[in-house]
């Protein structure tokens, strides 16, 4: 069994689309250095609309990108994923197809913040728990039992002290792409999500950010007053 953050980016700023910087080797060795003090081992680099392999220590790194479809996030996490890929000009459809012609699973990032991938119809190979709005994991549980699909977990980490913050359990015989590919289309992986008080105060902030870019959404059939980031987190006492 292996612990992966699916879900991780190597620097945090934007612009610079779909190509890597001077800085991406050096955020890679600090999400490393994070990775392991959170007792993983291993990261996707899912960095936006690119893929650069970058060296870490410790931990084993996942080759993967982040896709800016037509109808928001997907990830595409494998052995070998497209080094670009042009924002908002691929569908989900097109993006699941092409991450399965590279033996790559595709997998639905945030499904409730700023993104209709969810309503797409394709052959997805799981939906993702994101850590920066792990309160909506009973939306997303429903959504994958719809779907047939298995869940995973992904900090989506811009500074390296985010990572782990929710992460997946996978049931793999090696740390490979390839068997991690395997194991999340066989569903052999659950998500976790983190606790800890900087994951609690983390969380918030993302929450009054994105909330105030009218990025969060919430499903048809929920409460009127439930919103991303309301409530008790998953793992939370009363």
């Amino acid at each position: 069994m292996f612990a992966l953050d699916l879900h991780t980016h190597t620097r945090f700023f934007h612009g610079f689309t779909a190509r890597a910087t001077p800085f991406d080797p050096v955020g890679s060795r600090l999400l490393d250095y994070c990775a392991r003090w959170r007792g993983l081992d291993g990261v996707a680099f899912t960095n936006h609309d690119y893929y650069e392999p970058l060296p870490t220590g410790d931990t084993v790194s996942i080759p993967g990108i982040e896709v800016t479809t037509t109808r928001g996030h997907v990830l595409v996490v494998g052995p070998d994923p497209p080094r670009f890929s042009r924002p908002e000009r691929l569908s989900p459809e097109a993006v699941v197809e092409m991450a399965h012609d590279r033996d790559c699973a595709a997998i639905i990032a945030h499904p409730y913040r700023n993104s209709t991938v969810r309503d797409v119809d394709a052959p997805f190979d799981a939906i993702e728990v994101n850590g920066k709005h792990p309160r909506t994991e009973s939306w997303v549980r429903r959504l994958a039992d719809e779907h047939g699909l298995p869940l995973v977990g992904g900090s989506d980490a811009h500074y390296p002290v985010e990572v782990g913050r929710a992460y997946t359990r996978v049931d793999a015989h090696e740390l490979t792409p390839r068997a991690i590919v395997t194991a999340i289309r066989e569903g052999r992986v659950e998500p976790r999500v983190g606790n800890r008080l900087p994951d609690r105060l983390i969380r918030g902030f993302y929450h009054r950010i994105h909330q105030q870019k009218r990025h969060l959404q919430r499903p048809d059939w929920a409460d009127e007053g439930a919103t991303p980031g309301v409530g008790r987190p998953p793992g939370e006492d009363d």
